[in-house]
C-alpha cells in the first residue's frame, strides 16, 4: 500500500524565487489497485511520482510504503526499500550499447546475484512480456511498444511491490497504448503488483485505472473510482477531461429547442446519466407508460467505463409541470441522475 500524507515540494532557497510545485498532496492507493493521476503539464505530475521513490525529495510530509515511511530511513535501509519500487519511464531509458537481455539484468547485475539466477530470472521476464525471442537484440531493432514492454521487464527484476509509471503511453501510437495497458492489467492481476500511473491522457485512466486523481497548480482538486469521476466530475478541470474521452457537448440544434423553451410552452432539455445495473431497466419506455408526459431522446451514448455500463443521453420531456415532476423523481428513484439543462448547457 502507498500512502502520501501532506506532502509539499517547494523549490528554491533562500533569497531564491521558491517555486511550491506540491501543495499538500495526499493520496492512498491500496495493494492491488491501479491509480491514475491526471493533469496538463505544469501541474506538478512529474514532481509527485519522483517524491514516491524520493528521486525528489519531499519539502515536507510522509511517503508511506506498507506503513514504512521513506523520509525517515537511513540511506542504506532508503536503498532496500526503492528495491521494492519499479519505474518506467516515457522514453523506454534503455541502455543503447546493451542487448534487452542485459538491459532486463541490469537491476540483479548491480545487486551482484549470481548469474544463472539472473539467467533464470531474465528468461522469465521477457517471456512474460511477450519478447522471449527478442533478448539477443538491441534496442534500435525494436518497436516503441516492445521497448516498454522491455522497460516494464526491467522495472519488474527486483520483484517490487509497486510499480511507477510516468506518461508510460505518451509516445505510443493508440494499438500500441492498448497492448501496453493489457500487459499492465496482467503485470497487477498476475504479480499483484500495485500501479501508479501519471499521465495526461484520460483514455488511459479509462481503460485501465480503477481510482483517479485530478492534479492542478499542485494540488488534488478531485478524486475518487474512475466511473464516479466520470459521470459525474466536480471541477471544471476534471470536465474537460472527461470530454476529451466522453464528448457530452449539446448539438446546436437541441441547444436551440433549449434556448426556446419558455413558461408559456412547458417542456424541457434533461441530462440523464445511467450507470450499472440502472442500464440493464427500459427506464425511459417505462416512465412514457406510467405519467402523462412525451419522452424524446435528442442525443446521446452508451458505453463501458471498467466493465461498468455507462448512458448519457439528452431528453426533452413534455408535459404538465407537475406530470413532469413526477416523472423525474420517478427516474431517479431507480439509479439515474437526472438534471435539467439550462440555456448556458449546462
Amino acid at each position: 500500500m502507498l500512502v502520501l500524507d501532506d506532502i509539499h515540494k517547494v523549490y528554491g532557497k533562500g533569497k531564491e524565487k521558491k517555486v511550491e510545485a506540491l501543495k499538500g498532496i495526499n493520496l492512498r492507493v491500496e495493494k492491488g489497485e491501479i491509480f491514475g493521476v491526471v493533469g496538463y503539464s505544469g501541474a506538478g505530475k512529474s514532481t509527485l511520482i519522483r517524491c514516491v521513490n524520493l528521486l525528489e525529495r519531499p519539502t515536507s510530509g510522509k511517503v508511506l510504503i506498507n506503513g514504512v515511511d521513506l523520509l525517515a530511513l537511513s540511506p542504506k535501509e532508503l536503498r532496500n526499500q526503492r528495491k521494492k519500487i519499479g519505474m518506467i519511464f516515457q522514453q523506454f531509458n534503455l541502455l543503447q550499447s546493451k542487448t534487452i537481455f542485459q538491459n532486463v539484468a541490469m537491476p540483479l547485475v548491480l545487486e551482484h546475484r549470481p548469474k544463472e539466477e539472473i539467467k533464470a530470472k531474465v528468461t522469465e521476464l521477457l517471456s512474460f512480456v511477450g519478447l522471449e525471442d527478442r533478448m539477443n537484440h538491441y534496442p534500435e531493432q525494436l518497436s516503441g511498444g516492445q521497448k516498454q514492454r522491455v522497460g516494464i521487464a526491467r522495472a519488474l527484476a527486483t520483484d517490487p511491490d509497486i510499480l511507477l509509471c510516468d506518461e508510460a503511453t505518451s509516445a505510443l501510437d493508440p494499438n500500441t497504448t492498448e497492448a501496453v495497458l493489457d500487459l499492465l492489467r496482467k503485470v497487477r492481476d498476475e504479480l499483484g503488483i500495485t500501479i501508479l500511473m501519471i499521465t495526461h491522457e484520460m483514455n488511459v485512466i479509462r481503460d485501465v485505472c480503477d481510482k483517479v486523481a485530478v492534479l492542478d497548480g499542485g494540488k488534488i482538486v478531485e478524486q475518487g473510482p474512475v466511473i464516479d469521476i466520470f459521470t459525474e466530475p466536480k471541477t471544471q478541470i476534471a470536465r474537460s477531461f472527461v470530454k476529451t474521452v466522453l464528448n457530452d457537448s449539446i448539438p446546436k440544434s437541441v441547444q436551440k429547442l433549449i434556448d426556446e423553451s419558455s413558461k408559456e410552452n412547458p417542456h424541457g432539455i434533461y441530462r440523464i446519466l445511467f450507470k450499472g445495473a440502472s442500464t440493464n431497466v427500459p427506464l425511459l419506455s417505462n416512465t412514457a407508460k406510467h405519467f402523462s408526459v412525451d419522452l424524446n431522446v435528442l442525443h446521446g451514448m452508451i458505453t463501458e467505463l471498467q466493465g461498468i455500463p455507462f448512458g448519457n443521453l439528452l431528453v426533452e420531456l413534455k408535459g404538465d409541470r407537475e406530470e413532469i415532476e413526477r416523472a423525474i423523481q420517478y427516474i431517479r428513484e431507480h439509479d439515474a441522475i437526472i438534471r435539467e439543462v439550462e440555456q448556458n448547457g449546462i
